[in-house]
């Protein structure tokens, strides 16, 4: 059964809220919480060490000035 019969509408939802952005060079997908930050949902980068820098793992917050 594909993926988008079983998460009706939740996909959809979200996409909205999120988008991408460059963090200190890194590519990640943030979505925008009420407090006007930024939360990263995804890291995009094919760079290992890009995952591990502390700043922008996924549930971190991050501002943009």
């Amino acid at each position: 059964m594909p993926q988008e019969l079983i998460f009706q509408g939740h996909a959809e939802e979200n996409k909205q809220e999120q988008m991408m952005m460059h963090y200190e060079g890194i590519p990640v997908l943030v979505e925008r919480d009420e407090d006007h930050s930024y939360r990263v949902v995804r890291v995009m980068s094919t760079d290992p060490a890009h995952y591990l820098n502390e700043k922008c793992c996924p549930g971190s917050k991050i501002s943009f000035p």
